[in-house]
């Protein structure tokens, strides 16, 4: 079927094109997508700081309806709200322990531009193949996507800000919620309060964790960060935040979450510890960092955990948080700016000077909620 898509290419970030897309095979499903988000990682696919083989369709927070499914499906039937999350080979010995976040394959499932079936779905009108992007490409009007991508979600919440749990949300809440895990009582510290931070924050408030600790260098989002549920702020400019940070919890904080990737920030997510603490990163860095082990980590017992996509199944979570959502546990409508797909280029500008925390692009116009 013929689509429309925004393509990536090394000559232009992005272009609207008329794309090939294949109708669904056995096992795989086809979603006529109303809204995607845009994430950090789609930036360091631009900045080539990930590489994918272009040209390619990125976008991976698609949101949409079921149009049609392949032979074998089961979980979905056509006319189901879903959310479109990261892919996964569903038989690794951390797919079958229940981390598909940890998935042994999830660079080649989600980076190398093609499917399970070791093929992409998009080509040119000239037949020439797209890069498939984890496994969805959702910057375009349809997806044929692996059944495991698919996440039925409830009717009654609206699809255009369901997007974002397929991976930022997640990513940020699953990583409090399923790697660190803390108990009510426990201190815990957010370094960026971009839309990864702050999802951490909220599931750490519905954790019970106290206090919260939101650390950022921009006034306008500490204030958020407050108004969502941070007990104190600190802006990083302003003052050292370890030392603030062992001022608020005494000994420490059990628990820090950075979403920054750069260095200095890193350390400062491991030197606000407490004896046994745990430090959560989740962040695609661009500098490498150096410190000497026995002194920040060794000393006090201390951990540094890599996190990928909250080691989640997004079967599991991405229902739970919309549940938090529709309830008003977890506000993530204060965070979202919306962008027509036309406006690709302005939202990315937008998520990279701060001016919009999760940006997400309407594709279905005429969706109503």
């Amino acid at each position: 079927m013929k689509i429309q898509a925004m393509i990536t290419t090394p000559e232009k970030d992005f272009q609207k094109q008329t794309l090939n897309l294949a109708e669904p095979k056995d096992g795989e499903v086809l979603v006529r997508l109303v809204a995607t988000g845009v994430c950090h990682t789609d930036a360091t696919v631009l900045d080539k700081t990930i590489p994918v083989p272009p040209p390619v369709v990125l976008g991976h927070e698609g949101s949409g309806i079921v149009e049609k499914v392949g032979e074998n499906v089961t979980t979905v039937k056509p006319g189901d709200h879903v959310v479109l999350g990261f892919s996964y080979c569903g038989a690794c010995d951390n797919c079958l322990e229940g981390n598909a976040g940890g998935c042994e394959n999830m660079i080649l499932l989600n980076f190398s531009g093609k499917n399970q079936h070791d093929s992409t779905p998009l080509t040119t009108v000239e037949n020439q193949e797209v890069s498939q992007f984890f496994g969805q490409s959702s910057f375009a009007t349809y997806s044929t996507v692996d059944e495991k991508n698919i996440i039925k979600v409830d009717k009654e919440v609206d699809l255009r800000y369901l997007g974002p749990f397929g991976c930022g949300f997640m990513t940020g809440s699953g990583t409090v919620l399923n790697s660190i895990q803390p108990e009510p009582g426990n201190s815990f510290v957010v370094f960026g309060t971009g839309a990864v931070g702050l999802s951490g924050m909220l599931a750490a408030k519905i954790a019970g964790c106290y206090p919260i600790i939101a650390v950022d260098i921009h006034h306008s989002r500490l204030e958020l960060a407050k108004e969502l549920g941070a007990t104190h702020t600190i802006n990083s400019k302003d003052e050292d935040p370890v030392a603030r940070i062992k001022e608020i919890t005494g000994k420490g904080a059990h628990y820090s979450l950075e979403t920054t990737g750069v260095p200095e920030v890193t350390l400062a997510g491991l030197r606000c510890l407490r004896v046994k603490g745990i430090c959560a990163t989740v962040a695609v860095g661009k500098s490498d960092l150096t410190f000497n082990v026995f002194n920040e980590v060794v000393a006090n017992s201390l951990t540094l955990s890599g996190v990928i996509e909250g080691d989640a199944v997004p079967q599991l979570i991405i229902p739970k948080l919309v549940s938090f959502f529709k309830s008003g546990q977890f506000p993530i409508e204060k965070l979202v700016k919306f962008y027509d797909l036309e406006d690709v280029d302005q939202a990315f500008v937008d998520s990279a000077n701060g001016s919009a925390i999760k940006p997400i692009l309407i594709i279905d116009k005429e969706y109503k909620a």
